[in-house]
C-alpha cells in the first residue's frame, strides 16, 4: 500500500471549507507559487509516512467532523495514497471531501491515477496561487483559482468560497505554532513577527 507523506494535520478547523474540518496537508510540491502561504511544504522530501487507512482511521474517530480538507504541498502528487484515503472514508461515513491543487480540473483528468481520484471529491478548487491576483476573498488563494462543485453537496455554500471574510486560526503545538485557514494578505508576515517575539520572551 502506497503510504501517504505528510507535512501536518489539523483534526478540527472551520477556517479551511464549509463547517468543521479535519485538514490534511501534504509535503511535496512541483510548482513553487512565488509568495506561497507554506513554503516549507514544497520541497519533495519525506516528512511523516502514513499508512493511508490509519490515517483514515484516526479522522473517522474525530467526533462532529462534517468533513475533510486536502492542501499541502500537491496533493495530485499524491493521488494513489490519498484514493486509498477516501475511498476508505467513503466506505465507512459521509464526510464531504475538499481539495486543492496546482493543476486545472482538464490537466488533472489527463492523468489516470488523478483522474480516478475526482469520483471522491465534493469541492476541487484548482489553479496555482498567484499573489498579484489575492483579493483577500473567499477560501481560494488568488482569483484565478476556480471552485468546482463535483457533487451538489456544497452548492448552497457557492458564495462563500469567492466572497466571505477570511479568518485563521492559531493552533499551539509545544515550541510551534500552525496557522489553519487562507490568511489575509500580509498575515504571514505579521505572524513570522508574532511567533519571534514569543521566541524572544517578549509577548
Amino acid at each position: 500500500m502506497t503510504p501517504l507523506n505528510l507535512a501536518e494535520i489539523c483534526p478540527s478547523t472551520r477556517t479551511l471549507g464549509p463547517g468543521n474540518r479535519f485538514v490534511i496537508w501534504v509535503q511535496g510540491c512541483c510548482f513553487n507559487c512565488p509568495g506561497c502561504v507554506s513554503p516549507d511544504w514544497i520541497p519533495r522530501t519525506q516528512a511523516t509516512l502514513i499508512d493511508p487507512i490509519q490515517l483514515g482511521n484516526l479522522i473517522l474517530s474525530q467526533p462532529n467532523l462534517e468533513g475533510v480538507t486536502v492542501s499541502g504541498g500537491e496533493p495530485m502528487l499524491q493521488a494513489i495514497g490519498l484514493e486509498t484515503l477516501f475511498s476508505h472514508l467513503r466506505e465507512n461515513c459521509d464526510l464531504s471531501i475538499m481539495c486543492y491543487t496546482g493543476f486545472t480540473l482538464e490537466e488533472i483528468r489527463k492523468n489516470p491515477d488523478r483522474d480516478r481520484l475526482l469520483q471522491f471529491i465534493d469541492i476541487l478548487i484548482d489553479g496555482q496561487y498567484i499573489a498579484e491576483l489575492n483579493d483577500n476573498r473567499g477560501w481560494r488563494g488568488s482569483s484565478n483559482q476556480t471552485v468546482h462543485f463535483l457533487t451538489p453537496r456544497h452548492r448552497p455554500d457557492a458564495e462563500l468560497f469567492t466572497t466571505r471574510k477570511r479568518d485563521v486560526e492559531i493552533h499551539l503545538r509545544n515550541q510551534s505554532a500552525l496557522m489553519v485557514g487562507v490568511p489575509p494578505q500580509d498575515f504571514r508576515d505579521r505572524f513570522r513577527q508574532l511567533i519571534d517575539r514569543s521566541t524572544a520572551g517578549n509577548f
